[in-house]
């Protein structure tokens, strides 16, 4: 019982747990991307803001005018863009009521690359000397800033400092809309604090969330919120390898792209939490196994008893009825149960082998009864062809050559018929019998029958049925050859066909013209019947037959060879 309840148990725990699994992280997986779309799209309305505040200080008069005028200065004069133009930028800011509590800070660069700042303004101090402004044509960033043509850049890190901080940036290259060419009059870059990505949070606990730029091989962290056991996860080198040290780490994650930066939005979680309540299934099961185990024990202790005493009744009384110690009473009654069905069942099937015995024994005494009368009935045909041997040797001794040969033939033909009790002949024999035959009927006739026999050389060591072929010769010469004037032949051929072989009596006698007479005469349709049930629906026999030409009787069965192979 334990076998059978439990393995069920546990087979429907394990694809109750897997499926538990698979929905608990699919539904997780669909949450996050909905999730991540709505962080990427509050993103976008913030990132929108700083593209929109770069258009519209781009569109201000005032301040291109400006830039136009320090780009053409090359000294330190006046024209140059200074404090005065860092006191327009913040007014075109704070009259178009742009939230400034994610801007860090706001520096634009005229063609020279001197530039003013609104906010922490000391982010360009770097760049204040002739030999540092010298050095922004040369940055990575500014050549991608170059290559977008006027488009708004983000980049995952502070392009105006030397090390990762705070804030990202966002760079466009100002170009005067009034020029056809549009030539580049400045350079327009916004740092954004990376606590915008704030807003964009509603979970916590062991999950976390990571901005990538993965503009270049090697992504750069925009935004990294994570667990405290996550920290040590090293988040170096290209894309797939940290996705990979995430799943190694025991994480699955759900990635979703900004459309406007570009970045990948990842939020991940860790399965062994996420997977906690799908766990409560295996504790559960086991539980359940426990206890079905209990029942199982108890119910089988008092059940057993009831099934395993009647058959051990049962099996002794088997054990005693093969020894012959207990006598098979056919009166006594059983349970009307199950083991009590096969306990009448035994009784009854023992009283009936009890009778089949005493019957057999009946059947092997008339068995041995018959042997006996079969062994003094062949006394007389012994006695028989002993006395046509003693003929044959009087013929002999008083120089009747004739007769002499015709003592002798029928004796050999006697001896091969009997074939000391044997069904089966050797074929050379069956031939033996039909030439002494022939002999006896030419002696007969005054040799009127030509007989010709061609048989494979192969199949003379091949058994068949006694007295097959002998009877069709036989019937040749009564109904085929006496009856014709003049002398006549007798033709018998013999051969192997693949598994079977093929016999044929041909005789050139009167012939007949209705064959169904050969069903009157006793020979041929003996023949056609032990032919047909010694060789089975396998074997043929069939005559054709020609008034005036003669008579063709072929018979085709499966061989058997002296060793007794069919």
């Amino acid at each position: 019982m334990i076998l059978v309840s439990l393995p069920p148990l546990f087979v429907l725990g394990y694809f109750s747990f897997n499926i538990a699994k698979e929905t608990l992280i699919q539904n997780h997986m669909e949450t996050n991307r909905g999730y991540l779309k709505t962080s990427s799209e509050v993103a976008d309305l913030l990132l929108r803001n700083i593209i929109n505040m770069n258009r519209i200080i781009l569109s201000n008069d005032e301040l291109r005018k400006e830039l136009l005028i320090s780009g053409a200065s090359n000294g330190n004069d006046q024209a140059v863009i200074d404090v005065r133009t860092a006191n327009k930028l913040q007014n075109i800011v704070v009259s178009n009521l742009f939230d400034t509590q994610y801007i860090e800070s706001i520096c634009i660069f005229d063609r020279n690359y001197r530039s003013v700042c609104y906010g922490r303004s000391e982010q360009a101090g770097r760049y204040g000397t002739d030999d540092t402004r010298k050095q922004i044509p040369l940055t990575e960033w500014y050549e991608t800033a170059q290559a977008a043509k006027g488009k708004e850049i983000f980049f995952g890190y502070n392009v105006l400092e030397d090390a990762a901080g705070s804030s990202f940036s966002s760079v466009k290259v100002l170009r005067d809309p009034n020029e056809l060419t549009g030539g580049q009059i400045g350079l327009l870059v916004i740092n954004i604090k990376k606590t915008i990505f704030e807003q964009t949070l509603n979970e916590s606990g062991k999950s976390g969330f990571l901005v990538l730029d993965t503009a270049t091989s090697q992504p750069t962290v925009v935004y990294d919120y994570r667990p405290e056991e996550t920290e040590g996860i090293g988040l170096s080198g290209n894309y797939d390898a940290m996705m990979d040290r995430l799943k190694q780490a025991g994480y699955i994650f759900s990635v979703y792209k900004n459309a406007t930066s570009g970045w990948m939005f990842i939020h991940f979680v860790e399965t062994k939490s996420l997977l906690r309540q799908s766990d409560r299934i295996g504790d559960i099961t086991m539980l359940l196994a426990a206890f079905m185990a209990g029942i199982a024990l108890l119910v089988s202790y008092f059940v057993s008893g009831t099934i395993t005493k009647p058959l051990l009744q049962l099996k002794k009384m088997i054990v005693d009825w093969a020894k012959g110690s207990q006598p098979i009473d056919g009166n006594e009654t059983f349970a009307a149960d199950e083991v009590g069905v096969i306990n009448q069942t035994f009784r009854r099937l023992a009283i009936v082998n009890q009778q089949l015995s005493e019957s057999l024994l009946q059947s092997q005494l008339k068995e041995r009864e018959a042997e006996l009368r079969s062994l003094q009935a062949q006394i007389k045909p012994h006695f028989l062809y002993n006395t046509l041997d003693s003929i044959y040797f009087m013929a002999l001794l008083e120089e009747k050559a004739d007769i002499a040969q015709m003592a002798l033939s029928l004796s050999e033909s006697f001896k091969l018929s009997l074939n000391k009790g044997r069904e089966l002949i050797p074929v050379f024999k069956e031939i033996q019998h039909i030439r002494h035959y022939m002999i006896i009927q030419n002696m007969r006739y005054d040799n009127r029958f030509h007989y010709e026999e061609t048989i494979e050389e192969e199949i003379k060591s091949f058994e068949i049925m006694k007295l097959l072929l002998q009877p069709l010769v036989e019937n040749a010469i009564y109904h085929g050859l006496e009856p014709k004037v003049g002398e006549g032949r007798i033709r018998l051929t013999g051969r192997k066909d693949g598994e079977f072989l093929v016999f044929t009596v041909e005789d050139d006698g009167v012939g007949m013209e209705d064959l169904t007479k050969t069903e009157q005469g006793y020979g041929m349709l003996n023949v056609k019947e032990r032919l047909s049930l010694f060789y089975g629906p396998t074997s043929t026999f069939t005559i054709d037959s020609k008034v005036g030409e003669g008579t063709k009787v072929q018979l085709r069965f499966p061989y058997r060879q002296m060793t007794g192979e069919a």
